[in-house]
């Protein structure tokens, strides 16, 4: 709808300016009649005198003069005729261009017309077919509740044998290392009774299996015997489980622990260095910053005054100094006899002479080997065209300045003048003039014509 609006804008357009083109091309050919009717007496009269030229013969020289004098303008006249030819057949090829443009426009708003109906068609399309995938999302979507059902049920029976597994797993162990004390207290069990076997054999001279096979000692209380026993049980059960690979662990806890703490001091030094780095960054951009504004600062001054005069105030300031790089930077011009509260209070032509005095302030800070100003001393007047062009001419000495402007004074005080002019219709052509070689008076004069 957007693209048909504009479309009908353009034709509207295109035919107000048809319209334009007719009522002028109308006028042309009205002035064109007349121009031809002029020629016509003005050839009448030329034939009148070519018949009366003999009889005139002595009347030559001062008839010559006025024949001369219409001939020049008779020739003004085809030349003006034959320019009026030429904007008329410019004319017409704009309109050519105009109902051609207005073709093209009235085809695009067909297309458009097409283009729509066909996404009409299109978004029913798309609409219905949204409808049939909303309802296969909610079959999916109830099939995948159920499926998500299943799958948490399962999972839950799946953790319920993984943690029944894990206590097997944990039982079994316990069982193993139970096993395993057992074998070496059967061991150790073993060799004491071997080291006593041997000690009873030499000591006593007797052998173990004698004890063995001894009959017992009525005296001996089996209740204290139990008594200890279960002390001595209830001592190795408080000993509880070793973990045999628990220096392996230890071991590899504190090779990450290690690690991690070298690379902690590593980031730790590196936010130290990254600091100290962005501190002096810091301070040298401060120094840098505030060197290069208190020169641009006196510069401004100068110039301004230069500009002005030497009582006018001029000043930049800094409106948070703590924090010079951030901070906003206040431009203050009082020219003198005037208090402004905002540049918008000054004239066109002392905001255009205040911000001269900024970009040369700038300039002199970091001078460049040319500079381009394009219409800048359009809002001046007289007086200040002359303050404006001895700046420049000032400062022309170390620079190039390339100037465009259409004030005189301006293109009188340049050293060298480019005009771009049409030479033919739609045919840009540059002419230059080095005043270097002229005086002043000359080339006030070739400015003004």
């Amino acid at each position: 709808e957007q693209y048909l609006n504009e479309t009908g804008k353009r034709s509207q357009q295109a035919i107000d300016q048809i319209e334009i083109l007719r009522v002028q091309n109308a006028a042309l050919d009205e002035e064109l009649i007349q121009q031809k009717a002029g020629e016509s007496s003005y050839r009448a009269r030329m034939e009148e005198t070519d018949h009366s030229y003999k009889e005139a013969a002595e009347a030559l020289n001062l008839r010559s003069t006025t024949y001369n004098e219409r001939n020049i303008k008779f020739i003004q006249l085809q030349n003006k005729l034959k320019s009026i030819d030429q904007e008329l057949q410019f004319r017409e090829k704009q309109v050519q261009e105009s109902e051609r443009s207005l073709e093209v426009d009235r085809k695009s708003e067909l297309d458009a017309k097409v283009e729509i109906t066909n996404v009409i068609a299109e978004l029913a399309n798309l609409q219905t077919a949204l409808l049939s995938l909303y309802d296969d999302k909610k079959n999916k979507e109830a099939v995948l509740n159920e499926a998500e059902q299943t799958y948490f049920s399962t999972r839950g029976s799946i953790h319920e044998l993984e943690s029944d597994l894990r206590l097997k797993n944990k039982e079994r162990q316990d069982a193993q290392i139970l096993v395993n004390e057992l074998k070496e207290h059967y061991n150790n069990i073993r060799l004491e009774l071997t080291s006593i076997g041997e000690r009873l054999k030499v000591e006593f001279k007797t052998s173990i299996q004698e004890i063995i096979n001894k009959e017992p000692d009525p005296d001996l209380d089996p209740s204290e015997l139990e008594i200890r026993i279960n002390r001595l049980r209830s001592r190795l059960e408080n000993y509880g489980e070793v973990n045999p690979m628990a220096v392996e662990a230890f071991n590899e806890m504190k090779a990450r622990f290690d690690t991690i703490d070298q690379q902690r001091k590593d980031i730790v030094q590196a936010k130290n260095d990254l600091m100290t780095t962005i501190t002096e960054i810091e301070e040298t951009a401060t120094k840098q910053f505030m060197e290069a504004f208190n020169q641009v600062r006196s510069y401004f001054v100068q110039v301004f005054r230069s500009l002005f005069t030497g009582d006018d105030t001029a000043d930049l300031v800094l409106e948070e100094p703590d924090v010079p790089l951030e901070s906003k930077i206040q431009i203050i011009a009082k020219p003198k006899g005037k208090r402004p509260q905002s540049i918008n209070q000054l004239s066109g032509g002392e905001k255009t002479l205040t911000a001269t005095a900024l970009l040369f302030s700038l300039y002199l800070l970091k001078p460049a080997p040319f500079c381009i100003f394009d219409e800048v001393d359009a809002p001046l007047d007289d007086s200040n065209i002359e303050k404006f062009n001895r700046i420049i001419k000032k400062f022309s000495e170390n620079s190039q300045f390339i100037i465009v402007t259409h004030n005189k004074m301006t293109m009188a005080a340049v050293d060298v003048l480019y005009g771009v002019f049409m030479r033919e219709q739609g045919i840009s052509a540059v002419a230059a003039v080095d005043f270097r070689t002229y005086d002043h008076n000359t080339v006030m004069e070739t400015v003004t014509s």
